[in-house]
Formats: C-alpha cells, structure tokens, sequence
C-alpha cells in the first residue's frame, strides 16, 4: 500500500499555467473522488481558460450513458478496471472537446467493493499522443485515499506534459 505526495497549491498553479500557455484543455471523469478533481483544479485563479468541465459519473450505468465506457466491459470486470478508467478518459475528452481527459475510478472505502480492497484506485489519462493509466494501492480512511487519488491524477496530467511535451502542446 502507499501514499501519494500531495500537490501543492503552487505545483497546481503551475500546471494550470503549464496548461494555458499550450493553449490546451482538460476535463475529468470521476467516479471515486466524486468532483473533487474538477474542484481542485478550478480552484486556480484562471483555470477557466484551460478546465472545460468534469462529469461525475460515480453510478455505474452512468458511466455507459455519459462517457460511452462500454456497459459489456462494466459487466465483466466492474468499474474499478483499467479499461474502465481508460475509456472514462477517453469519454469524458469527447462529451467536453478537451486536449486532455483524466479519469478517477476505484474503492474509496472504508472496507472493499467490487471484490478490491479499499485504496485500489485506476487513473488514467488520454491526451492528443495517446494514453496513460496508473493503478493505486493507497492507504489511509476513506478522505485520504481520495485525496490521494486526487493528487495521483493531478501527477498524471503533469507528468503527460513532461513527458509527452514535444507532442503534446510544445
């Protein structure tokens, strides 16, 4: 199990400035962290210029009607999957016409769903050169693995444009 660092208010000022002068846009699809995303990065003076929306889609069936995640796939893994997480991205990118879409799927807790313990988390983000997922084994109560999930996702978005860079915006 583990912790994520948390972002700093300045980290995340920085990424959303990172963001704006790449003339590129974001959106999330959250399940687990329930807007909390959407409402961490709007939290930035200007973030309007790069936050296009946030669907919260924490039911199941409404990951299928929002974001398109296929109700085939739901049906034999659950909504704590990779492929979910990956076609939540992908989905809420198209439903907000985003540069970039990240996505928050898993077990917040306290105790286990869809036979995963509580801290499993799937993040994923899906940007104009491709996809990225990372899976989460977080610690703590159900406030702090949410929060970690949280900060994991604001990571993935930063490190896309780190690493991605050259073809993502640069």
């Amino acid at each position: 199990m583990g912790t994520v660092t948390a972002v700093s208010d300045e980290a995340l000022a920085d990424l959303i400035a990172d963001l704006t002068e790449r003339g590129l846009t974001v959106a999330t699809a959250e399940s687990l962290t329930g807007g909390g995303l959407v409402a961490r990065l709007v939290d930035v003076p200007g973030a309007s210029h790069v936050v296009r929306g946030g669907a919260c889609t924490y039911a199941v069936d409404t990951k299928a009607s929002v974001l398109g995640v296929s109700e085939s796939q739901l049906a034999a893994t659950g909504p704590v999957d990779e492929q979910v997480a990956r076609q939540m991205a992908r989905g809420v990118r198209e439903l907000f016409r985003a540069d970039i879409g990240v996505s928050t799927t898993g077990v917040a807790g306290p105790g286990p769903a869809d036979g995963f313990p509580a801290g499993t988390v799937h993040i994923a983000c899906v940007h104009p050169v491709g996809e990225e997922h990372r899976l989460l084994h977080l610690d703590g109560d159900r406030a702090a693995v949410r929060a970690g999930a949280i900060d994991a996702a604001i990571v993935l978005v930063r490190d896309v444009l780190d690493f991605a860079g050259a073809q993502v915006g640069d």
